[in-house]
């Protein structure tokens, strides 16, 4: 999963690239049009992903024809994302003015926002794939597609933003034009696996669609609404600190981004743990064997606290060497290096609570971590490194650098893991 999740953020990594070769004006455009739609795209993943436990939990308790009935019911709650979804993703012109978007972008974001709306329909649908494999535990599936789709994903990249073979240039547009084709072809061959693998028989996925289960399809909203919210409360609590930090200047913006970009890469391993370790409780619990749910959860975090303290030992040490590869500016790498040793601490708490919200959705919990979620990422961490940054707060004055947000998200994600370890101790307690 780790590598599934790995070539993903390949796709973003290949567009700025692309982008930024191409020209400043389709970079700058790829920068707001993707933070769109990752904005949305996450909150309706979450949803989606929330779904998780439900279908590791009767693979757990050998329900096979019901899993196979559950997941033909999640069609319809993935339909009606995908409405939603679009219907944001096409009428993006509110947003843009809002967040005072030059009006030289406008267009190029437009086009590309309107393109990833047809993009995001066999997205969420090879989500639902994914979730399912990975309730099964066989991601081996879908890591494997990731990876393939890699090498379709950058030559269609560079081949629509420059043009060529009769093709006339795109720049950012072209890119979203490649995801495109990509997010179709991906969930092509996921469909032709669901028809013709054995692994998918004993599930009757391809029997006649039944009508619409109301009651179930709210079982699965109560589940996955606050789970994709808690999703995009934590993802915007993080984008949105480039924005506070960008009236910084160009400086501070970069060193931001530099980072950003490793913390988001230093996501992915508890991200992968989260994953692997809430579709083993909630197989487990299916199966009607505590000890092993509570075993695995116990497993899950001490490999989360090892893995996170090996990284920020590392990225501590590191940290001089990484500004230098990222950056040429010695002002940039000035500012870059204290805002790792920041990241540092950053991700060991980010660590702890990203595995401890997968493990409260496995025994129903998603109404408590979306609400520390408002309160302390958007309160604290955000709300807080705006104070810290730009105001002073209590008997710290203004510091007027990007390290007062990290340092206030930091603070905020260490509570986050705290109350979620508690949460899933009381939780974990009452299944006795």
């Amino acid at each position: 999963m780790l590598v599934g999740q790995l070539a993903v953020m390949a796709f973003g990594v290949t567009d700025t690239i692309v982008a930024g070769r191409y020209a400043e004006s389709s970079l700058a455009a790829l920068s707001v049009g993707s933070a769109v739609y990752i904005s949305v795209f996450v909150a309706l993943m979450g949803v989606l992903q929330a779904l998780l436990p439900v279908w590791a939990e009767l693979q757990g308790a050998k329900r096979h024809r019901q899993l196979g009935r559950s997941f033909r019911q999640a069609l319809y709650l993935c339909g009606i994302t995908m409405l939603v979804g679009m219907a944001v993703l096409l009428s993006p012109g509110a947003l843009l003015s809002l967040t005072e978007v030059p009006m030289a972008l406008r267009s190029e974001v437009q086009s590309y926002l309107a393109v990833l709306a047809l993009a995001l329909p066999p997205s969420l649908l090879f989500r639902m794939y994914s979730t399912l494999n990975q309730g099964l535990g066989r991601p081996q599936l879908v890591t494997w597609l990731q990876i393939g789709s890699l090498f379709i994903k950058v030559p269609l990249s560079i081949w629509f933003a420059f043009g060529g073979l009769g093709l006339e240039p795109q720049g950012a547009v072209g890119c979203a034009w490649a995801t495109l084709v990509v997010n179709y072809a991906m969930l092509g061959v996921a469909l032709w696996l669901l028809r013709t693998q054995d692994l998918y028989q004993p599930y009757g996925i391809w029997r006649a669609l039944e009508r619409p289960n109301w009651k179930e399809i709210a079982t699965f909203a109560r589940l996955g609404i606050p789970g994709g919210l808690a999703i995009m409360v934590e993802v915007t609590s993080f984008t949105l600190m480039a924005l506070f930090i960008a009236r910084m200047g160009m400086v501070a913006a970069a060193s931001h981004q530099i980072a950003a970009n490793i913390t988001a890469v230093l996501y992915m391993v508890p991200l992968s743990i989260a994953i692997a370790a809430s579709s083993r409780v909630s197989y487990w619990l299916g199966a009607g064997n505590k000890d092993k749910a509570r075993a695995v959860i116990r497993t899950g975090l001490t490999m989360t606290v090892s893995a996170a303290l090996m990284l920020s030992s590392m990225l501590f040490l590191a940290r001089t060497t990484l500004a230098t590869i990222y950056a040429r500016s010695p002002d940039v790498v000035a500012l870059a290096v204290p805002l790792l040793g920041w990241v540092a601490l950053y991700h060991l708490a980010d660590a702890v609570q990203a595995v401890g919200v997968f493990l409260l959705r496995c025994f129903g919990v998603t109404i408590a971590p979306l609400a520390v979620y408002c309160l302390l990422l958007w309160g604290m961490g955000l709300a807080g490194g705006y104070l810290l940054a730009y105001q002073g707060l209590g008997a710290w004055p203004a510091l007027h650098t990007p390290s007062a947000f990290w340092a206030m998200s930091a603070a905020a994600l260490g509570l986050t893991a705290l109350i979620f370890t508690f949460i899933l101790w009381r939780a974990t307690r009452q299944t006795h």
